[in-house]
């Protein structure tokens, strides 16, 4: 007969031998669970027999309880039929004695016909094996037992007890008293009385021995941070130094050392926190110690600056430790430095962990009553808002700023806002879209693909194509998008802070920062709110409350706004101009002549941006009365106005009528009036230039000369580059006076001479000479006067 049983195949063989296997599995699993399950139960019952064992009291049994009177009549029953010891014979009596002395006898159960050492059955409980073994006598007082782990063999288990020691209480007293008084003995023995020179000595050889242990083991992490990350831990823990000598400048090194270690030892990344997963995973050596380094390191960068936060706080709330080591005065000194430290910290580590906690900590600091730690902070954002490039570390900063400022109701230090005048945000790209931004590279079309191309071909080619636009995304899209995105929410916040102190602080001393800053961002603001932000600068103004400054920047914004966006709107500042003409000669040599620089800032913007909207008439004013300012301000601003004249007359070609005598047209003019359109400004001449001529400053006196003969750009009346190239506002600056001297030195205008006069007799005649000298020998006999008796002769 063929047998027609097939071979199995391979994959049969692999599947059957993965059954077996699995089921091999399995059925040790179940054997592994079903013995430890039996061990649970067998631990389990064992516990419950010790503790069933330990609450039964035990009871004698050599000694018979005495019969008491009162029993009931089952007991007396049983007592009759109980067999006497002196019917029973000898043996009998002997056996029982040999029986007594064994535990099997005692607790057999002697109505059973079963023998002593019968078989223990399966079904006998532990309970039970306990209740056999014999009781202890209570004749002694009772001992504390220590229940120890129990002993199987054969026969069961066996429990293990151990006798609790007893401590001699006498003893101990006594070893106590005389350690107490060995102690008395040794505090009664005076302290050695140390000289001033000696305690001096003393806290210098503490204060090197401090330094050079902080110097080894700052030496040790910067040479290896890897290896030894654990001395960063030994080296903060000396900010809690306790020796009052030198705990104060122990605790400044410290902190400054540390500081210094975080800004080399960190790494050029944020450190993040791995997952459940990460940490299962097996990793190499190289990575599991980089690892270890990155969670110390910033394990420890918390802590310090959790140290940092608490000593500012201290200081700030004049709170002493328990330990009153440091004085009060001294938490100053320590406060400063943590507020240095933190500083250095939030400028050198901007991309680092925990930098938006340094923020939180270092912008309330900015309005402190400390002048020297809202310096320290000042300077400290102004560094960072200028080495921000990206943005992230300028929006945490702003957004603090805000909330600051809304919380504390506005009563804050204008310096608070003016930090918002150093931000990085000039790109005007902000309006453009991104597609705008990226590189435009040309793929081909559909059409192109199926006429060209194979299907394999394009397949391919547009695998390519979006490989290429994800790269395009990635250099210019991608980076570009972030940091535009960044700006706008950051001037957003920017301008709902001005805008709320405009509409609700409109008396604040913050104002004027306000102005300042919206001069600054205003061709940033969007056009739907121009017309209400020029009506609000406008009744700013009228309203009369603002300083001459504050008008002025309530001016500059207005004309930045004007200049940007606000080029397609239909708007006539008329308003702004008059107010700027009316108010031109408050400026004088005194404290307004600071104020020239934003004036001149505000006539670049007025007329030289936007000279297609300005007429003939309001030119010709401005240019007359800039020419009368010159004559009563400093140097500096003289220099800065002619500048001023000089581009206003080579961009508006008919100013030269201001250099000829005779008047153009009908009318006088009318300095005094308030409206540039209407003073008839054509009527007059800059004489004024004729003056300045003769001013004992030099540069003056070349730009007068220059300004006297048309402003010309070449010939023997030009300026020279470096006079003609530069701007109005930047030649103010030049020429500043604030050093208390001339740029460049005035020569004085005589030379200085002694005077040499002869004697006084050389200038008198000999005769009168004579009679003075006859007049000044006499001598002099004062007689009483009568002016009635002189009159009456007079009268004769």
């Amino acid at each position: 007969r063929k047998n027609t049983k097939r071979v199995p195949s391979f994959r049969k063989l692999l599947r059957t031998s993965k059954i077996k296997l699995d089921n091999k599995l399995k059925n040790k699993q179940y054997k592994q669970q079903s013995a430890a399950k039996k061990y649970r139960k067998e631990q389990k019952k064992l516990r419950e027999a010790v503790r069933d064992a330990i609450s039964r009291k035990p009871f004698p049994l050599e000694e018979c309880k005495k019969k008491q009177v009162g029993k009931s009549e089952k007991q007396e029953e049983e007592e009759e039929d109980a067999l006497p010891l002196d019917m029973m014979d000898e043996d009998d009596l002997k056996l029982m004695e040999d029986l007594a002395q064994k535990a099997s006898f005692l607790t057999r159960d002697l109505s059973s016909n079963e023998p002593v050492h019968i078989k223990k059955r399966k079904h006998e409980s532990v309970i039970d094996k306990y209740e056999k073994v014999p009781r202890c006598m209570q004749t002694e007082p009772e001992k504390q037992l220590i229940h120890l782990l129990p002993i199987k063999d054969k026969g069961g288990i066996i429990p293990q007890t151990m006798e609790k020691p007893v401590l001699n209480v006498a003893q101990d007293e006594e070893e106590d008293t005389e350690e107490m008084e060995e102690a008395e003995d040794f505090n009664e023995e005076p302290l050695p009385v140390l000289t001033p020179e000696e305690m001096a000595a003393q806290r210098r050889r503490k204060l090197q021995e401090r330094k050079m242990h902080i110097a080894a083991l700052a030496s040790a992490i910067l040479s290896e941070p890897d290896n030894n990350i654990k001395k960063l831990k030994e080296l903060r823990a000396m900010l809690m130094e306790q020796d009052p000598n030198v705990a104060v400048i122990v605790r400044k090194l410290v902190m400054v050392s540390l500081m210094e270690i975080f800004k080399d030892i960190a790494p050029s990344y944020k450190i993040r926190p791995l997952t459940e997963a990460e940490k299962a995973t097996k990793v190499k050596k190289e990575t599991q110690k980089l690892r270890e380094f990155e969670e110390g390191l910033v394990s420890q960068y918390k802590f310090y600056l959790e140290n940092l936060e608490q000593t500012i706080k201290d200081w700030k709330q004049r709170k002493l430790k328990k330990s009153n080591v440091i004085s009060l005065k001294a938490y100053k000194g320590l406060a400063e430095i943590a507020v240095k430290c933190l500083c250095e910290l939030l400028v050198a580590l901007p991309h680092f962990n925990f930098h938006n906690n340094i923020i939180v900590l270092i912008v309330p600091l900015m309005n402190d009553a400390s002048k020297m730690i809202s310096e320290l902070c000042f300077e400290a954002v102004k560094k960072l808002f200028k080495q921000d490039k990206l943005g992230y570390a300028s929006l945490g900063v702003v957004k603090v700023i805000s909330g600051l400022v809304r919380g504390r109701n506005y009563d804050v230090r204008p310096e608070v806002l003016k930090v918002f005048l150093h931000l990085r945000i000039k790109e005007v790209e902000l309006q453009k879209d991104s597609e705008d931004i990226a590189p435009k590279k040309k793929f081909m079309t559909y059409k192109e693909k199926r006429k060209n191309l194979s299907r394999m071909q394009r397949k391919w080619k547009k695998a390519e194509e979006k490989l290429e636009r994800e790269l395009l995304e990635a250099e210019a899209s991608e980076s570009k998008e972030k940091k535009l995105k960044l700006h706008t929410e950051t001037l957003n916040i920017v301008f709902v802070t001005y805008f709320r102190i405009l509409k609700k602080a409109q008396k604040s001393p913050l104002l004027p920062a306000v102005l300042e800053g919206l001069a600054k961002f205003a061709h940033l603001i969007n056009v739907e709110f121009f017309d209400d932000l020029l009506i609000v600068l406008h009744s700013l103004i009228a309203s009369g409350g603002l300083s001459y400054r504050e008008s002025l920047h309530c001016i500059l914004s207005a004309f930045h706004v004007l200049s940007g966006q606000g080029d397609v709107l239909n708007i006539d500042p008329m308003k702004f101009y008059t107010h700027l003409y009316k108010t031109l000669f408050s400026l004088h040599a005194g404290g307004t002549n600071d104020d020239t620089g934003i004036v001149l800032q505000c006539l670049d913007v007025m007329f030289a941006k936007r000279r297609k909207q300005v007429s003939q008439q309001r030119a010709l004013a401005f240019l007359k009365r800039l020419s009368t300012l010159a004559l009563h301000v400093l140097p500096n601003s003289s220099v800065g106005i002619l500048a001023t004249n000089r581009v206003l007359m080579q961009m508006f070609p008919k100013m030269d009528l201001l250099l000829d005598n005779e008047s153009q047209g009908s009318g006088v003019y009318l300095p005094e009036l308030d409206e540039p359109e209407h003073c008839n400004a054509q009527n007059t001449a800059l004489w004024e230039l004729h003056l300045l001529q003769r001013h004992y400053h030099p540069t003056v006196q070349k730009f007068a000369a220059h300004l006297i003969v048309g402003a010309p750009t070449e010939g023997s009346g030009a300026l020279s580059l470096d006079l003609s190239q530069r701007p109005a506002t930047e030649l103010f600056e030049a020429y500043s006076m604030r050093g208390m001297t001339f740029n460049p030195p005035v020569a004085s205008v005589m030379p200085r001479r002694k005077d040499t006069f002869s004697q006084m007799d050389s200038f008198i005649d000999e005769e009168l000479n004579k009679q003075l000298q006859q007049h000044t020998s006499e001598t002099l006999v004062h007689k009483p006067l009568d002016f009635a008796k002189h009159l009456k002769e007079l009268s004769l």
